[in-house]
């Protein structure tokens, strides 16, 4: 085995395949959408070569700034809402009664598509039969807002089955996190007399911090580049109100049947990320790794 792992020609030979792979999956369909981006081309057709238009056409397309800004929120929201995420997951992983039922109710919404949850948000929020609104009448509100259809409230009703949808995902990492500390390190806390805050502020949570740096890049650059519950739910609207920058491409290309801007849109989305996630790991890394055995 030595000699074998000592071979690099067959060390290549090996990770060939799966560099072919991530070659044809991820970085030959991001160089073709760079290109793309360049020409003015109704997907069908042939190309006009147009140069940089469709990236300048960007920073003067105002429709494409506020998809922006309404993305952002929603990474701002989501990365807000891991403190929730976090809390939760040190509850259940301090053996109380009932844990084991709530990790599963938590896990629920990772079952189901995101089609289904729209379908099912959809019901919830409806105007005139919907279990929220009936909910807000029973209790004395006799005009509830029309959730879905009001352009200063859809984005943040939309935020709500969002951060639902992924609830489950985040505490299980958590939580997988938190358990895998030592209870011995707890267990000496208690006795040099540390209470269960501090306890979890100044032991559990610099342990599980580098799991933390990878669930906030996890979810401000999911928040970015979301689409479907947002897409199946409003469709962008009312009038752009709920429009991000992944719907927006789509609308360009696929109805707009303008691919050339709408792959103009998708690069700039794809650099949008890679430069947020540059950005929050050199404002999370840390020199220090702490360990524990």
């Amino acid at each position: 085995m030595d000699k074998v792992l000592s071979n690099k020609k067959i060390i290549a030979l090996y990770v060939l395949p799966s560099l072919l792979l991530i070659l044809a999956i991820v970085y030959i369909p991001i160089v073709l959408t760079a290109y793309y981006g360049l020409n003015e081309w109704n997907g069908i057709g042939a190309m006009t070569f147009v140069g940089v238009d469709n990236y300048l056409a960007l920073f003067k397309d105002t429709t494409f700034w506020n998809s922006a800004w309404h993305s952002l929120l929603l990474a701002v929201f989501s990365g807000i809402s891991l403190l929730l995420y976090l809390i939760v997951a040190m509850v259940l992983a301090a053996r109380i009664k009932g844990a084991n039922l709530f990790r599963k109710i938590y896990l629920i919404p990772m079952l189901l598509s995101s089609v289904a949850i729209a379908q099912l948000w959809l019901k919830i929020y409806h105007p005139t039969n919907g279990v929220l609104n009936s909910m807000l009448e029973s209790l004395g509100f006799a005009n509830p807002p029309a959730w879905l259809a009001e352009s200063s409230i859809v984005l943040f009703a939309l935020f709500i089955p969002i951060l639902w949808q992924y609830a489950g995902f985040y505490i299980l990492i958590y939580y997988a996190a938190l358990k895998n500390i030592p209870a011995s390190l707890e267990e000496a806390a208690k006795i040099d007399g540390a209470n269960a805050l501090q306890i979890a502020w100044k032991i559990k949570l610099p342990l599980v911090m580098e799991v933390i740096k990878v669930t906030i890049v996890l979810a401000v650059v999911g928040s970015l580049k979301y689409f479907d519950l947002i897409f199946v739910m409003t469709d962008g609207g009312p009038n752009g109100a709920s429009e991000v920058m992944a719907s927006y491409m789509y609308h360009e290309a696929f109805r707009a049947y303008d691919f050339g801007y709408g792959s103009a849109i998708g690069f700039f989305l794809l650099v949008i990320c890679l430069a947020v996630t540059w950005v929050i790991r050199k404002l999370t890394a840390s020199k220090d790794t702490i360990q524990y055995s």
